[in-house]
């Protein structure tokens, strides 16, 4: 029996109130060349936060602990990514200053985007961004 593959994405937004938020730039397809969250497929044997951790790591530089990042949803509409059916399990990591960043692994570039001024996004992200941003500005409200 085969299901959909299963993904993390990390939306690290920097800022209080929330101002920038970590893109990568797509080395290789889909999307290529285009701007999205660090993210990729979970490894057989790994839980999901760890790998959004690693990934995170892995395409930008910048390292949580998964205790840090906190679970914004599941996004599962079909079509959402061209090689097939993905479920992403999406976190948000909240920083108050915008860690260095390089893009490494499968990201050409990773760098800080302010939200008001972000490129076009790969995927379903820009829903994902407007989610974790309302998230981010409710999150340091409590």
């Amino acid at each position: 029996m085969s299901g959909p593959a299963l993904t993390v994405d990390v939306a690290a937004i920097a800022g209080e109130p929330p101002r920038s938020i970590l893109l990568v730039q797509r080395a290789s397809e889909p999307f290529a060349g285009s701007w999205a969250l660090p993210g990729g497929f979970v490894e057989a044997g790994e839980r999901v936060p760890a790998a959004a951790a690693r990934e995170l790591a892995e395409e930008t530089g910048v390292h949580a602990e998964p205790s840090e990042l906190a679970l914004l949803g599941v996004y599962d509409a079909p079509g959402r990514d061209p090689r097939g059916p993905t479920v992403s399990i999406v976190y948000v990591l909240l920083s108050d200053g915008e860690p260095p960043a390089r893009g490494a692994d499968d990201a050409r570039d990773a760098r800080w985007h302010p939200l008001e001024r972000l490129p076009p996004l790969a995927f379903d992200h820009a829903a994902v961004v407007a989610d974790a941003v309302s998230f981010a500005a409710h999150a340091r409200r409590r």
